[in-house]
């Protein structure tokens, strides 16, 4: 067998070892193996993730082999979660699959603590009613659920959880923590050393470009009353003092002071998302606290005191031209400096450990000095109920989601007919007006063509029911829509399930490994012209 650091070494360096090793430690349940379910846990499979629990009480059939490449034609008649669960331990044999031939809903009826085992549990082509049962389980039991569902063109994925907490949220554009405009003792000292007026050019040529922004901006503050560049006007004539110390015109040092004076005009102490979280009621720690919200509490000490209404620096700065020697030292200024945050964040962590009676040493050294490398970045995640979302939505966010997509009906254009631009708060409604249709009539909407019309007619009654239930407006809804859910009669298409599949497995992977900010809402993917939306509801 392939040693680990080989065998995941690409995604290594996507979520690193810790990231790994959290996934090889998850326990993940799965309910119902069709081509949704499949391809999700394919790619945790394929991802190392510990353990797979499959629980399908259906046998394969032949319409099953047209959607779902991990059964053939020798499965049909045999288990379906036994054929998924062989083809998916093939994939991956450091991966301990097993399967459960059992009705999903049964097990939500009649076995709830079954759930309590798992780490994460996925749940595929569940109707409403057992989502809500089953979301409820969950809370309870402190597990993390993911919802999956594909539906013709249509799909959809929503995570469930009370509170998801992320240190390294990894964003993908993030200001440097360099402190341009508010530098430490320590970072003023090392740039006093350097003269911007040196006559030796190749000193000039090689300054790094923070120590030219920090010692400009303390040029243009000795002159503004302490201020710095607010105004356009005054950031241009801020950029053109840093040109007029320029020798040649051929400085790259100086060019990139110029592309970069932005990070000396960003705003002082910490942004608002960051903000909220050390407001939150949960940074009033006792025994029951998790390990983050401690940290939190100690953070919100430090940004009062030490800080000085700042972050603990993170220590790294980005390439630049410079002399390896004044790079290097720069460096080394950094890091000195976030070394020393950490230990005043570490101690604080520590006392406050132990003054909510717990060991100090409880919370590892590594953990604190994560926290406060990625201070600056914390994300705190948070999820409605599903029943809450279904009886309750925030009406007018639903409204508008209705009323923005609705262009009239199906247009000619070119001779093909296009639907409305933004149809997913349409498909959410026909979604939840199928499965209302299906407690009752027995089945879905188009499921057998020689009762179209009629369904057609009775999906649409449905809708407009479900629409005054929640107190919106039924004229947004299309009728080409409705007409479309009909055509897909609850089929599932093995390219929207693969798509759903790839959707879903990567929250799993972001709550599961506690990196990357998980989506907020409820994902909603619409085939007919591939696009998709999150209805914050």
């Amino acid at each position: 067998m392939a040693e680990p650091k080989v065998k995941y070494d690409r995604q290594l360096r996507i979520w690193g070892e810790q990231g790994q090793a959290a996934l090889e430690k998850a326990s993940v349940c799965l309910l119902n193996c069709g081509p949704t379910g499949s391809e999700t846990l394919k790619n945790l499979v394929l991802g190392g993730v510990g353990s797979i629990t499959v629980v399908d009480g259906s046998k394969v059939e032949v319409g099953d082999l047209g959607n779902n490449f991990m059964v053939d034609e020798s499965s049909v008649g045999e288990s379906k979660a036994k054929c998924v669960c062989a083809f998916l331990q093939e994939l991956n044999d450091a991966v301990k699959a097993k399967f459960i031939e059992d009705c999903p809903e049964e097990l939500i009826e009649t076995n709830p603590s079954f759930f309590s085992q798992f780490t994460l549990v996925i749940a595929t082509q569940l109707v409403e009613d057992s989502m809500v049962k089953l979301d409820r389980i969950c809370r309870e039991g402190n597990i993390i659920l993911i919802f999956a569902r594909s539906y013709g063109l249509m799909g959809l994925v929503r995570i469930s959880v009370k509170e998801h907490t992320v240190i390294e949220s990894k964003p993908d554009h993030f200001l440097d923590d360099l402190r341009l405009n508010n530098p430490w003792p320590e970072l003023t000292r090392f740039t006093e050393t350097i003269d911007l007026n040196t006559t030796d050019a190749v000193v000039h040529k090689h300054t790094p470009y923070i120590v030219i922004l920090v010692k400009i901006a303390e040029e243009w503050g000795n002159t503004h009353g302490g201020n710095l560049p607010s105004t356009r006007e005054e950031k241009r004539q801020f950029k053109d003092l840093i040109k007029s110390k320029m020798i040649t015109a051929d400085e790259e040092n100086y060019k990139e002071a110029m592309e970069a004076s932005y990070k000396v005009f960003s705003p002082r102490g910490i942004g608002a998302n960051l903000q909220k979280i050390i407001d939150d009621s949960c940074t009033e720690v006792d025994s029951n606290s998790s390990d983050f919200w401690v940290m939190v509490a100690a953070l919100k000490e430090f940004i009062a005191s030490e800080g000085g209404g700042e972050t603990p620096l993170e220590g790294s700065i980005p390439d630049m031209t410079s002399s390896t020697e004044l790079y290097v030292n720069l460096q080394k200024t950094y890091q000195a400096k976030a070394e020393a945050d950490f230990l005043v964040m570490e101690q604080r962590v520590r006392n406050l450990l132990k003054k909510i009676g717990r060991d100090p040493a409880s919370i590892s050294k590594a953990n604190i000095k994560s926290f406060s490398k990625n201070a600056r970045k914390l994300a705190v995640c948070r999820y409605r109920l599903i029943e809450e979302e279904f009886n309750s939505p925030v009406q007018s966010e639903l409204q508008k989601y209705l009323t923005n997509e609705d262009h009239g009906t199906l247009q000619e254009a070119n001779s093909l007919k296009v639907l409305p631009e933004n149809t997913a708060a349409g498909l959410y409604i026909l979604l939840r007006a199928a499965d209302r249709f299906a407690v009752n009539y027995n089945k879905f909407p188009g499921q057998f063509d020689s009762e179209m019309d009629e369904d057609i007619s009775r999906l649409k009654t449905t809708a407009v029911g479900l629409l005054n239930d929640l107190g919106c407006n039924s004229s947004a809804l299309s009728e080409d829509l409705i007409n479309e859910m009909c055509r897909y009669g609850a089929s599932e298409l093995h390219v929207v399930s693969a798509f759903v599949g790839g959707v879903a497995s990567q929250e799993v992977i972001k709550l599961i490994t506690r990196q990357f900010i998980p989506m907020s809402g409820t994902f909603i993917f619409n085939g007919i012209d591939n696009n998709s939306q999150l209805l914050l509801l």
